[in-house]
């Protein structure tokens, strides 16, 4: 049985990829292909291409969409180098993506990932693609003190950035930090005791989650980019599970939903700027309770849907 997560919103994403027919379509983040596999069983007639930097996601997509053959190609590299993939591909412009930003639950689960606070002696890893060299252990254990502090502060929105910067800095002067569960009873003890909770070491784990995968880096021009591959009339869904992923997807929407951006005392434009996109959700989308319901893990997500002008 695979472990990776029924995919979020699938019924909102079809909708909201306005699937058609002959169309060539992009699975950013494929995972475990929930998203991808009901793309091509729902329009027999289109093309998926595929990416994911993670070893393990890959290997599951090809598998669960081999039934699909002729109709996918799967690539093992970030998301951020799609052009690269469409290159390989032979094509220069899409009918829709779908990024979805969200840790997959194979990942959560896979102790040996080091992705989950509440595993105990898991090692502090937290590659999504393993191939790479930066890991959460040299994270923890060779960044400056401020560094950690600013980290856990813009990435983990944690309040308490200091006092567990601090606390990391003196337990690693002793011994190396190598664990998740010497992490998070570290994080855990920089936390005063009317604030901590059974989770209260979550923002941190996602901080250096973000900082170890480089999550944030390049993504609002990665998302102006593949909107401008689009055709005409062509859509992205984009799927995020934090507030700063959100607000770099908003960003990026509202920027080309803009025309002139000149002052507004200009007689005349002299910018050239013209609306890119239309944005299809004036507010994101959310799970419906049932789903919530069903899969806890889908309470965060959000989803920004814009359309090619």
């Amino acid at each position: 049985m695979s472990s990776y997560h029924t995919p979020i919103m699938l019924e909102e994403v079809l909708k909201g990829l306005d699937l058609k027919e002959g169309g060539v379509y992009y699975d950013a983040t494929v995972g475990g292909a929930g998203h991808s596999s009901a793309i091509l069983e729902a329009n027999p007639s289109v093309r998926l291409i595929a990416t994911d930097k993670d070893g393990d996601a890959v290997e599951e997509a090809t598998r669960r969409l081999a039934p699909f053959k002729g109709r996918f190609s799967v690539y093992r590299t970030d998301y951020k180098n799609f052009a690269e993939v469409l290159s390989e591909e032979r094509v220069t412009k899409l009918d829709g993506f779908l990024i979805d930003l969200g840790i997959s639950s194979h990942q959560i689960d896979e102790a040996s990932r080091g992705f989950a606070y509440r595993a105990e002696n898991a090692p502090l890893d937290m590659r999504m693609d393993t191939r790479a060299r930066q890991t959460a252990e040299n994270v923890v254990n060779d960044y400056t003190e401020e560094a950690l502090k600013r980290i856990f502060r813009l990435y983990g929105e944690e309040p308490f950035a200091g006092p567990i910067a601090r606390r990391i800095v003196a337990a690693r002067a002793k011994a190396r930090i190598t664990t998740t569960g010497e992490l998070r009873r570290l994080v855990e003890g920089g936390i005063p005791a009317k604030f901590r909770s059974e989770a209260c070491a979550r923002r941190v784990f996602q901080a250096i989650r973000i900082e170890v995968n480089g999550e944030l880096d390049g993504l609002a021009d990665c998302i102006r980019a593949l909107l401008r591959t689009l055709k005409p009339g062509g859509r992205g869904c984009i799927l995020t599970f934090h507030s700063l992923e959100d607000r770099i997807v908003k960003d990026v929407f509202r920027e080309l939903n803009t025309d002139c951006t000149c002052p507004k005392n200009f007689p005349i434009c002299v910018c050239g700027k013209k609306r890119e996109v239309e944005i299809i959700t004036a507010k994101p989308l959310t799970a419906s309770e049932e789903e919530i319901a069903e899969n806890p893990r889908s309470k965060s997500a959000k989803l920004r849907i814009a359309r090619r002008i």
